[in-house]
């Protein structure tokens, strides 16, 4: 077996309870670093001064925490529509300098379904948000990370492969690839090797085959989607279901393996979609993880 040497983490927004007390819950459940969203509310950039971000700062390392990455999920079409890109791009760049004044690197995100067909006029509109947001994360030696799921692995290193820089990169979720698109994670990891600045442990099976745009939302077919509205599916489980890690279709040895075989030394942070006792499947995630170290 893979002995791995990655650090855990966990997104505090699955404890579903204020920050600060999720950020001293990760740390009970035996995490090392911890994701957070940073769209609206308490870490919306907008809300936090320069004062404020310190003290922060301040507050997670007090902890023995680090922060693996922000999440910077708009939600919506992503970056689609090309009416409301302005705004997002200026939205997102914010959340990658507070990355950067908390003391990460990474931002998370969906970015809408990439097109299979190039010539779709969506393609060329996501592909110039992203050639934007990349050059701008590589200013601050930053990544703005897509989160894999809504398309191919083969369709998204399509789309990286064409943009100037790394500074647009992946979150490597591998359950949501076994739930919505069926790709194989193991091949994924490997053909996205070379963009892989964070992953998400998650676990989940498919129940019926589905349209991803039913899931993520697609300009022109319905109003968007948001985490809520997975979070729904996830829990009324029509198409899919998220499991405890080990219950699902995700062969996490060998998609362990793969990750150590492309060198990947990032964090491994767990997420956990479902509202029913978040915390004990979490902690038990945790040591999960830990028995392949």
């Amino acid at each position: 077996m893979v002995k791995l040497d990655n650090k855990i983490g966990v997104i505090v927004d699955s404890f579903q309870m204020p920050i600060r007390e999720g950020l001293v819950k990760a740390k009970e459940v035996g995490a090392q670093g911890v994701q957070m969203y940073a769209v609206s509310g308490e870490l919306d950039p907008d809300n936090l001064n320069a004062a404020q971000r310190a003290e922060l700062k301040e507050y997670i390392l007090a902890l023995g925490l680090e922060i693996s990455a922000l999440c910077g999920d708009l939600g919506g079409h992503g970056f689609q529509d090309k009416a409301e890109n302005a705004w997002k791009i200026k939205k997102s760049k914010a959340i990658m300098q507070l990355a950067k004044d908390l003391g990460t690197s990474i931002v998370t995100t969906h970015i809408g379904i990439i097109p299979e067909d190039e010539n779709d006029p969506i393609y060329q509109t996501m592909l110039e948000a992203c050639e934007e947001l990349g050059q701008y994360a590589t200013s601050l030696d930053a990544y703005f990370a897509i989160e894999t799921g809504p398309e191919t692995s083969r369709t998204l290193k399509g789309f990286l492969d064409k943009l100037s820089t790394n500074g647009v990169s992946v979150n490597f979720d591998p359950a949501n690839m076994v739930m919505v698109t069926k790709d194989d994670p193991v091949a994924g990891v490997k053909l996205l090797k070379n963009y892989i600045v964070h992953t998400h442990v998650k676990d989940g099976i498919q129940l019926q085959p589905t349209n991803p745009k039913d899931v993520y939302g697609y300009l022109g077919y319905d109003s968007g989607t948001s985490h809520d509205k997975i979070g729904e599916m996830v829990e009324n489980g029509e198409f899919f279901r998220e499991l405890p890690l080990g219950q699902g279709d995700v062969n996490f040895e060998l998609y362990f393996s793969a990750l150590h075989e492309i060198g990947y030394n990032g964090y491994l942070t767990i997420e956990r979609e479902v509202r029913s006792n978040p915390e004990k499947d979490i902690e038990e995630a945790v040591q999960f993880i830990e028995k392949f170290k």
